[in-house]
């Protein structure tokens, strides 16, 4: 059997049914692009015809390089053909060309929960792949397969041999409550295997047991060659197998080709970082290859040995995944990292005085609350700097925001922002006065007409996205901020900026300042 494993992400539709998740259509977009990054070779984007944003997101699909965008759905309704089912044709019409669809492989399932027969059930998963084999590529989750092969293996295998026979590409085994345990996996895997081939055959598991992972693993030793999860592990309930884990336990420990590049893994813990900011929640710290305390040793014999021999105390070399040792007692935690940073930028890092002084101050920030991990061009902007290549494109006086809640000429309560700006622009004291519907957007227009007659290019970016972050709970409302910009210029191009600040505003400022030099140092380079 190959020793090929394709990898399937559904972060943007089973992730997003995570509590407290709701992606929108730029987060999508932009995560879909990491996932192409690293080499997935399946995305599920989403389920057309069932929300508004995935209708959004499959009529502007970002362009990809190697991955493959899935739609997803489910088999035809009991009462209807499946050429004339809405949600079969809404996948034919999205635009994909592979889609993948759900049927109940269990009888309990099917008789209670859809209430049909058995006999209709199997007629309902036939046709369903049939119709669409002929237009697109089919994958079936037979979901609850697990629990229905435990209580009636024979109509499960018969469900799932329905949609082979019918044309599925690929046929996927979901432990969709999550409660089967790794060594019933692999033994029901090498049951299922007899009928069907294991390079027709996927594993989806729910983490409910704290086993998504050692389940997809165990499938994968039975001879599964599809794993389907979520970055991080998002998912409802208890979540989702953690692609983030799997994949370079397969690739590193199990040697399995999973069509990620050597370097391409490198991007794996930017890419599990990205998703958390994209969710402005905190990165979990401890998490397995890529948290900030995955290679961190602190004192002792440990760090000692770990100079000596990494391999003393680690079982991958970090860089591998991204990620970087940390020795909590040396000056050169984290150094690596930022000269690998510099030269990713096309900036040199040899001066080894200006490294350790930017490891410091980037030290000293992300204590203060800054995180440069995604926000690439405030860390560019703070690299170059420290190495003296930072031009003063305008030096900042003063800004002033108001906020007025009134009574207007019709009658209706409404609250205006005015900002007034002052600055020094090539020796001029240019003030500028503007209102918005809020105090960044007042904001951020008085300071594009201050510095508009120098700086027009600037009129043409366009804030696309704007996260703010509790980093200090406990002081409520005095509370230290972390804002986190995304802008876009009309050529397509975009950039994340960061600031921080016990004032919202201030914070807001920092951000906005660093996406404006940003563009103006792009422009000038």
């Amino acid at each position: 059997m190959s020793d090929r494993v394709y990898l399937y992400d559904t972060t943007l539709r089973d992730g997003a049914q995570t509590q407290g998740i709701d992606f929108s259509v730029v987060d999508k977009q932009e995560i879909i692009k990491q996932l192409d990054l690293l080499g997935i070779d399946y995305i599920e984007a989403g389920f057309p015809g069932a929300n508004p944003t995935d209708d959004n997101l499959f009529s502007a699909l970002p362009e990809l390089k190697k991955s493959k965008i899935v739609a997803f759905g489910m088999t035809r309704r009991a009462a209807t053909s499946a050429a004339n089912d809405p949600g079969l044709n809404a996948l034919v019409n999205s635009g994909a060309n592979t889609a993948c669809i759900f049927g109940k492989t269990w009888d309990f399932q099917a008789t209670e929960a859809l209430g049909v027969s058995l006999e209709e059930n199997l007629k309902m998963i036939k046709d369903s792949v049939s119709y669409l084999a002929k237009k697109i590529d089919v994958f079936f989750d037979a979901e609850h397969f697990f629990d229905g092969y435990k209580a009636n293996p024979e109509y499960a295998l018969q469900t799932i041999k329905a949609a082979y026979d019918a044309g599925a590409k690929w046929i996927i085994l979901c432990d969709t409550n999550g409660g089967t345990l790794p060594h019933e996996i692999e033994e029901i895997v090498r049951e299922v295997i007899t009928e069907i081939p294991g390079d027709h055959l996927g594993i989806h598991c729910h983490n409910d047991t704290e086993n998504a992972v050692a389940n997809s693993l165990a499938a994968v030793r039975a001879g599964v060659r599809q794993v389907q999860g979520t970055i991080n592990g998002c998912g409802e309930r208890c979540g989702n197998a953690n692609l983030i884990s799997i994949i370079p336990t397969l690739k590193l420990k199990m040697g399995y080709d999973v069509g990620v590049s050597d370097d391409a893994l490198k991007n794996l813990r930017k890419i599990s970082h990205t998703l958390d900011e994209r969710l402005n929640r905190a990165s979990n710290r401890h998490a397995p290859y890529v948290g900030d305390s995955a290679f961190a040793h602190k004192g002792g014999l440990h760090v000692s040995a770990v100079l000596k021999t990494p391999k003393a105390y680690e079982h991958i070399d970090p860089e591998s995944v991204g990620n970087d040792r940390v020795l909590l007692v040396s000056d050169q935690a984290g150094k690596s990292n930022i000269i690998k940073r510099l030269k990713d930028i096309g900036l040199d890092g040899e001066d080894s005085d200006k490294v350790n002084e930017l490891v410091e101050l980037v030290k000293t920030r992300e204590s203060q609350g800054y995180a440069y991990e995604n926000a690439d061009a405030s860390f560019e902007l703070i690299a170059k700097n420290v190495l003296g290549q930072l031009p003063e494109f305008w030096k900042l006086h003063m800004f002033r925001v108001i906020d007025e809640r009134r009574w207007n000429a019709k009658g209706q309560l409404i609250t205006i922002s005015e900002a007034k700006v002052r600055l020094n622009l090539d020796g001029e004291e240019i003030i500028e006065l503007e209102e918005g519907n809020g105090p960044v957007n007042a904001l951020n227009k008085a300071l594009k007409k201050a510095l508009y007659k120098k700086y027009p290019q600037l009129m043409d970016i366009y804030l696309i996205d704007y996260k703010v972050r509790i980093m200090t709970p406990e002081r409520a409302t005095e509370a230290v901020t972390r804002v986190q910009i995304e802008t876009e210029d009309k050529d397509g191009s975009r950039w994340k900026t960061v600031g921080v600040s016990p004032n919202v505003i201030d914070a807001s400022y920092k951000a906005l300042r660093d996406a404006y030099v940003y563009k103006l140092v792009q422009k000038k380079g």
